[in-house]
């Protein structure tokens, strides 16, 4: 074979080499259309056939969804047709009311009509009596002057000489009666003043501030509490200085005693000792002795953090404790650590105001109530105990004088002790601070408003100053100027009588008389 045969069959066999695979890439190509086509075909029907199913469920929905409003639709509408019925029955049955109302003032201003006429004809009547008494009376006297031989004007004399003894006589009266007033005034005084120490000493008679109530998880566990022969309470009791009363109040324990730190040692031991199921002498004497201990460093923490606060330092340990016991005693249910807070920075912001010094007067507000920490174990006003705590740990004299006088058990002399006693006015009488509420200090001011209105000749009264005063306008038409102590008098004492409050109140009455005259 010859070189260009070779060649001329491997030409002709690449040829058709490359002829019969465009053949077989054209078929695999058009199968691959095909099947491509029928894939489409078959998705373009699956998804007619899903947006068929789409609409019919659609179309379910949205009637369901109208059904449903409409019944929605259909109960609302019944129920607002009961209230409108409801409330025509009600307007008709006001409005039957009201024409009975009608009827009645009707009724009542015939009744008063006539009762107008039969005055007028009364006042008729009296106004010629009236004159005919006065000729009588001229003819008497003419006659009387004659029997009796002397003239109207020593008579009138004579009449005069015996209404000064007369008064005289009601004047003594009087005076043995004010001195009877001030006697009952004075056995008053003395026994709010046993009152006071008995609520300061005898727990039992104070029990809404002087009691704690521990709950216990059932009735079971009150036996065990006692223990046998008592001896568990005892130890309780001896351990913590307050008195455990186990009555019939269902799941729970008494504990009483005025010293609110002992009471609520006892309190948090109890809990522990039921919660830890092993009541015995030994383990309340353990949990008595931690609880107390955690109790002294909570105290000096809130003594701490109370000056910190307040940006106070350098105040003794000891007073620090004091302040920090604050913690557990309220004065008429506000608590007298937040109390002192307050007071302290109402004293900044006034002496910053007053250009003093500004901490001093904080430390003196913080301070002036530490003597309430002790007054259970101490005799005396807590004004007093505060301050000579104050001055036996080295406080200076200024706050010292300024926590004796926040009540006036000192007069007041510095503005650093009047600053105090504003302040600590402030934070107690601020409705809503203690226990007397806003219902009751409402009532007060209205009480006193209602008290002088009730006096004749009063026009207008005004309670001010949080109900510690009241000022009084008086018709000067009516009231003169003598008679305006009189009412002013009388009204304190009505107050006194009818009112409880705290501290005094103020009664002022004016009386104002105005002259106006037009020049033309």
């Amino acid at each position: 074979m010859s070189i260009a045969y070779i060649v001329m069959t491997g030409v002709i066999a690449l040829v058709l080499g490359v002829l019969l695979g465009y053949l077989l890439y054209k078929k695999v190509v058009q199968n691959r259309v095909d099947s491509v086509e029928k894939f489409s075909e078959k998705i373009l029907a699956e998804a007619e056939r899903e947006a068929s199913n789409i609409k019919k469920d659609a179309a379910l929905q949205a009637k369901d969804i109208l059904y449903q409003t409409k019944i929605e639709f259909e109960r609302e509408s019944k129920e607002k047709k009961e209230q409108l019925l409801i409330q025509e029955k009600r307007l008709l049955h006001k409005e039957e009311n009201l024409d009975r109302k009608i009827e009645q003032i009707e009724k009542r201003e015939a009744t008063q009509s006539e009762r107008d006429r039969d005055i007028e004809k009364r006042e008729t009547e009296l106004k010629r009596m009236e004159s005919e008494c006065e000729g009588l009376i001229a003819e008497q006297r003419v006659q009387l002057e004659k029997l009796a031989g002397i003239s109207s004007e020593e008579a009138k004399q004579q009449l005069i000489s015996s209404m000064e003894m007369e008064a005289k006589h009601e004047a003594a009266k009087i005076m043995r009666r004010i001195e009877s007033e001030a006697r009952v005034e004075a056995d008053r005084k003395a026994q709010e003043i046993l009152s006071l120490a008995v609520k300061r000493y005898a727990g039992e008679y104070v029990a809404e501030k002087t009691v704690s109530v521990v709950n216990l998880p059932n009735e079971e566990m009150k036996g065990r509490i006692i223990g046998r022969e008592g001896r568990n309470i005892r130890a309780i009791e001896a351990a913590t200085g307050i008195d455990l009363i186990i009555d019939d109040t269902p799941e729970a324990v008494i504990l009483s005693g005025f010293n609110p730190v002992r009471r609520e040692v006892a309190k948090i031991a109890l809990e522990r000792l039921i919660d830890d199921g092993r009541i015995h002498p030994a383990r309340i004497e353990e949990v008595v002795a931690k609880v107390d201990k955690e109790i002294e460093a909570a105290i000096k923490d809130a003594g701490e953090q109370a000056a910190f606060d307040v940006g106070v330092h350098g105040i003794h340990h000891e007073l620090i404790k004091l302040v920090g016991r604050l913690k557990y005693r309220s004065s008429y249910a506000q608590n007298v650590l937040q109390h002192s807070r307050e007071v302290a920075f109402l004293c900044g912001i006034m002496a910053a105001e007053l250009g003093v010094n500004v901490k001093q007067a904080k430390r003196a507000g913080l301070l002036h109530d530490i003597g309430k920490a002790v007054d259970h174990e101490v005799e005396g006003p807590h004004a007093i105990i505060g301050a000579d705590l104050a001055k036996k740990y080295g406080e200076s004299n200024q706050v010292v004088h300024a926590i004796a006088a926040h009540h006036e058990e000192v007069a007041p002399e510095s503005v650093l002790a009047v600053l105090v006693q504003a302040a600590d006015t402030l934070s107690g009488a601020r409705p809503g601070a203690r226990q007397e509420m806003l219902e009751s200090y409402v009532k007060r001011l209205e009480g006193l408003e209602k008290i002088a209105m009730s006096f004749q000749g009063v026009n207008k009264s005004y309670a001010i100053q949080a109900g510690r005063e009241i000022r009084i306008i008086v018709e000067s038409k009516i009231v003169d100027d003598n008679q305006v102590f009189i009412v002013c008098k009388d009204i304190a004492k009505k107050i006194e009588k009818e009112l409880s409050y705290p501290g005094q109140i103020k009664v002022t009455v004016i009386r104002e008389t105005r002259a106006v005259e037009y020049a033309k």
